[in-house]
């Protein structure tokens, strides 16, 4: 256990036992022990943690909550603990404050394992698929795919850190309507290269400068080879030479933005292995399907309002929902890509995941519960598939709004973002956000190299703390083991904010497992940046007596190594100069 938890739990132990001590003495009358929290005061004047148990105690114990806390303080013994001394505030909290020990302690365990720390066993191993991106792979990856590669990357990270098994997946959709819509474009890009606009454009096709592209990219190779060919035949030859270029690219993409897959799953491998018509014969044997105009449908407006019921929901808040039923095999006999989705999901917990972690656009907001519902249908447990829903993402320069790339004058993509931007400020500040926030990203903001780039300020912070370890070398002074005596004298109110934000990491870390939300980390580090500032410019190194000078250099080591930390977890690099 980390120092900062052991703090709380001993805290909790010593007030616990103390109300334990008097109701057997009596001055307290007997009753069950309540529940109580301890947290951090928002004012650092009192104390570093404060606990409500004399008021959690009221109604239980039918007192005053003022004499619950006499009653605490009277029979509360903190030997032995982390703790120097306690106060009475207010009708009845009671604020603690940490003694010399509990910082000493923190830099100690830093220094003891400065890769390892933040590292816990929170998540017990549990295997949880992270799947993010899932791009259409019939066009280049936008924007939205670049904020979901680097949330869905640093969620990964974070939850390995936190003990988690993550699993990094991506999703391809090289199946169904999509692709039928890629051949038609590509059929009638090709098709005008050799008949002109006597081809007319298919009214919903892919309009994009890059089916153009590959189509004159097979003509220039193979000529005009497809023009008799059946379209059957013609669809068919263009897809297999464009498709596998495409996802090329998407894989080149994320590499270059540092994310490497555990797994690409092709939906076309569903689609040939049968699974995703043993689901839908699934749900037809458990009576939740019908046959409709020629198609068969999933009854989700009764799987979703028998589970709305049974969670509570009033029929007119069912009502409001104005769900509906959903096709699952076409009027074709193709299956539809919810029947592809039910049976992708299906697989995901067969192959042994406890919790599915999807990272979606926020235009998919009515498919979650859907996509829940079924798994519900099919005898998994919906409420294991989490999905954070990812707002927009606006590129602005000069405080204006950005549609067309410099480069290539044509709509943005993430190839041209990682052009324009430095990976490690694109993978920073999306994470800078939560995902059910909209964003404005400011690519002046991502290119500059000053304080105001929040991965600039911390990066410097990291170059910052290596350059006084090399100017001290120069000067012959080398870093050395501290005794705990010396630790003991970091005790400047910088020092100890410093110290006290260094101990808070790995429940910084659980907490944003637990909420599926890289961005604290970020905000995490950032602040760290600036408190490191804020100690050395008010705390000399050099300078000061050796003991000392020592217990600062370490304490600066152990926010380099945190900061290092944080920036290796996420895949930014660490440099050691600016």
């Amino acid at each position: 256990m980390d120092t900062y938890s052991s703090a709380v739990l001993q805290l909790r132990n010593a007030v616990t036992a103390a109300l334990c001590k008097a109701v057997e003495n009596g001055e307290l009358p007997k009753a069950d022990i309540p529940d109580f929290i301890i947290e951090t005061p928002a004012d650092a004047s009192h104390g570093d943690f404060a606990t409500n148990a004399a008021m959690a105690g009221a109604k239980a114990f039918r007192m005053p909550p003022f004499k619950i806390a006499k009653a605490i303080t009277d029979n509360l013994d903190l030997e032995g603990t982390l703790f120097e001394r306690f106060e009475t505030a207010g009708p009845g909290f009671i604020n603690f404050f940490l003694s010399a020990d509990y910082y000493a302690e923190v830099v100690s365990e830093i220094l003891g394992d400065p890769e390892g720390y933040g590292s816990s066993d929170f998540g017990k191993g549990e295997k949880v698929m992270v799947e993010f991106v899932s791009a259409n792979p019939t066009g280049p990856m936008h924007m939205g795919n670049a904020r979901g590669g680097a949330l869905g990357d640093c969620l990964a990270a974070v939850l390995d850190k936190a003990g988690y098994s993550a699993y990094r997946e991506f999703y391809v959709n090289d199946a169904g309507n999509q692709i039928e819509k890629f051949g038609c474009s590509l059929e009638a890009r090709y098709l005008q290269i050799f008949k002109g606009d006597e081809i007319v454009f298919p009214e919903d096709g892919y309009r994009g400068a890059d089916i153009t592209e590959l189509a004159r990219e097979y003509a220039d190779i193979n000529g005009d080879k497809l023009v008799e060919a059946s379209p059957e035949e013609r669809k068919k030859e263009l897809v297999d030479y464009a498709l596998p270029k495409n996802i090329s690219k998407m894989q080149e993409d994320m590499a270059a933005y540092r994310i490497t897959y555990d797994k690409w799953f092709f939906e076309s491998e569903l689609h040939k292995s049968g699974k995703v018509r043993e689901v839908v014969d699934l749900l037809a044997e458990k009576g939740l399907t019908y046959e409709s105009d020629g198609a068969v449908w999933y009854k989700n407006k009764d799987v979703l309002t028998e589970k709305l019921l049974a969670e509570g929901k009033t029929q007119k808040y069912i009502d409001n929902l104005e769900l509906k039923d959903d096709v699952l095999i076409r009027q074709n006999g193709n299956p539809t890509y919810f029947a592809a989705d039910i049976a992708y999901h299906k697989n995901k917990f067969d192959r042994g995941f406890e919790t599915l972690i999807d990272v979606w656009g926020a235009d998919h907001h009515g498919h979650v519960m859907r996509m829940k519902g079924a798994m519900d249908a099919i005898g998994y447990d919906g409420d294991r598939l989490n999905v954070l829903l990812m707002q927009l993402v606006n590129l602005v320069r000069d405080g204006k709004p950005v549609k067309m790339s410099k480069r290539t004058g044509k709509a943005i993509q993430l190839r041209d973002l990682l052009v324009e931007v430095p990976v490690d400020s694109a993978r920073f500040l999306f994470n800078t956000r939560e995902a059910n926030t909209q964003m404005d990203f400011d690519l002046d903001l991502a290119v500059s190299q000053d304080n105001q780039n929040p991965v600039y300020y911390v990066q410097y912070a990291h170059a910052r703390i290596c350059s006084i370890f090399k100017a001290l070398a120069k000067d012959g002074i080398s870093p050395r083991e501290c005794t705990r005596d010396e630790l003991l004298r970091l005790s400047a109110p910088e020092e100890k904010e410093l110290i006290g934000h260094l101990a808070l990491y790995t429940t910084e870390i659980i907490s944003a497992a637990k909420d599926y939300d890289p961005t604290k980390i970020t905000r995490y580090v950032t602040k760290l940046a600036t408190l490191f500032h804020k100690f050395y410019n008010a705390c000399r190194v050099k300078g000061e007596d050796e003991g000392l000078m020592q217990a600062r250099l370490a304490l600066c080591d152990c926010a380099r190594s945190v900061i290092k930390n944080v920036l290796t977890m996420f895949n930014i690099n660490c440099p050691e100069k600016m």
